[in-house]
């Protein structure tokens, strides 16, 4: 049975008592641009884009809505919505854990950059069906995982940061599980601070 260390239950706290300082770092570490494209080039014009872990919502939340997209973004940290309330009246927030999400709605596309691995691996493997419930025929997802099964424990603001992953195999059984069909993957990308990242689509129907 797995065992999650302990400090997987602090995030949520660190990203509320750390939200200048990571809003901060965040809106000046632009890198990954190359796959916000790759996943754009997925969606039709002014699609519905659900961002789930916004952070302040810049620089991703702040490119999408630029290319003219709709933006629905969740985050549990309400200092770092409170941000993306101010940068963008117009688009739609919530301040909700992704881990119980209903929306009742449903997206052209999902994104989790630098959110979903913050999740344990059971959490994790309980998103694809949250995933599944906000997607329709030919929904985009995009999420950073780990490179391989187990947990990383970083640094933030001087305590333990939790990060965890499953195993690629693992991944690729939850999309397929769920309709996904995995469309470009690129473990620990170089041009991109050594993410691994997944790209995927909801099978489009006949």
């Amino acid at each position: 049975m797995e065992k999650d260390h302990p400090s997987a239950e602090n995030i949520m706290r660190l990203y509320q008592e750390g939200a200048a300082q990571w809003d901060a770092i965040r809106k000046e570490n632009f890198i990954e641009q190359v796959w916000l494209d790759r996943f754009l080039a997925l969606l039709p014009e002014h699609a519905s884009i659900l961002d789930l872990g916004c952070g302040g919502g810049d620089p991703i939340a702040r490119y999408f809505l630029q290319k003219g997209h709709q933006i629905c973004g969740v985050d549990a940290s309400a200092p770092l919505l409170e941000r993306c309330q101010q940068r963008f009246p117009h688009a739609e927030w919530h301040l909700a854990d992704m881990r119980s999400l209903k929306l009742q709605q449903t997206f052209d596309g999902i994104i989790a950059w630098d959110s979903f691995f913050h999740l344990t691996r059971s959490a994790q493997r309980k998103m694809f069906s949250i995933f599944q419930q906000h997607s329709h025929d030919g929904t985009a997802l995009m999420f950073t995982s780990g490179p391989d099964n187990g947990e990383a424990i970083g640094e933030f603001i001087g305590e333990p940061l939790y990060h965890a992953s499953l195993a690629p195999d693992e991944y690729r059984q939850l999309l397929a599980t769920h309709g996904f069909n995995v469309r470009n993957q690129v473990t620990e990308d170089p041009t991109c601070g050594g993410r691994t990242i997944w790209l995927a689509q909801l099978e489009k129907t006949q």
